[in-house]
C-alpha cells in the first residue's frame, strides 16, 4: 500500500506540473526561474546593504578589481560613504551619474578618499587624492561624469590609477 500511495503522488504532482505549465504564458516560468535565481546570488554589502558588483579599472600595470557598492538612489548617493570607518582595499563605492559634472564633500566621512571622476566615455578624466575628512570643501570633476568611483585614500597611486585609464562596470 506504501508503495501505490507513493507512486499515486508522484503521478499527482507531475500531472499539476504540467496542467500549471500549460497555463502559464510562455518563458514566464523561465524568466520567474531567472529573476529568483539572480536575486538570490546578488552579493549585498553587510554595512550599506548595498548591492555589490565588480569593478575593474584599467591601468598600464594591468587591470584591478574591486568589489563596489552602488549608490543608485539619491539617497543613497547623498550617504555615500558617510560615517563608514572601514573600507577594505579592495573595496569601493560607485555612483552612476547622468552625465552632469559632478562634486563631492567629505562631510561626515572619516576616511581619507580617492575620489576619481570617470567620463562618458569610462575614462578616468581625474583624481582627487587622498581627500582631507570632513571637509565641507567641494572637489569636482573635470568634465561630464558618467560615475564617480572611490576607493580607499592613497590607492590609486599604490596601484597606478591615472586619468585616462578606463573603469568597467
Amino acid at each position: 500500500m506504501g508503495i501505490e500511495r507513493r507512486r499515486l503522488t508522484i503521478g499527482v504532482a507531475t500531472l499539476l506540473g504540467a496542467v500549471l505549465a500549460a497555463c502559464s504564458p510562455q518563458g514566464t516560468a523561465d524568466s520567474a526561474q531567472a529573476t529568483a535565481a539572480a536575486q538570490s546570488t546578488q552579493e549585498v554589502h553587510p554595512v550599506s546593504g548595498l548591492r555589490v558588483i565588480p569593478v575593474t579599472v584599467q591601468t598600464a600595470k594591468g587591470p584591478h578589481r574591486f568589489a563596489t557598492e552602488v549608490a543608485e538612489t539619491s539617497a543613497e548617493q547623498a550617504k555615500g560613504l558617510m560615517f563608514r570607518t572601514e573600507l577594505g582595499p579592495d573595496e569601493a563605492m560607485i555612483f552612476p551619474r547622468q552625465g552632469d559634472i559632478a562634486s563631492f564633500w567629505m562631510k561626515n566621512t572619516p576616511l581619507p578618499l580617492d575620489i576619481i571622476f570617470i567620463g562618458k566615455d569610462r575614462r578616468i578624466i581625474n583624481i582627487a587624492a587622498e581627500t582631507t575628512p570632513y571637509s565641507t570643501d567641494p572637489v569636482s570633476a573635470m568634465g561630464p561624469t558618467s560615475a564617480v568611483f572611490e576607493i580607499p585614500g592613497g590607492r590609486a597611486a599604490e596601484l597606478g590609477i591615472e586619468p585616462g585609464d578606463t573603469v568597467e562596470w
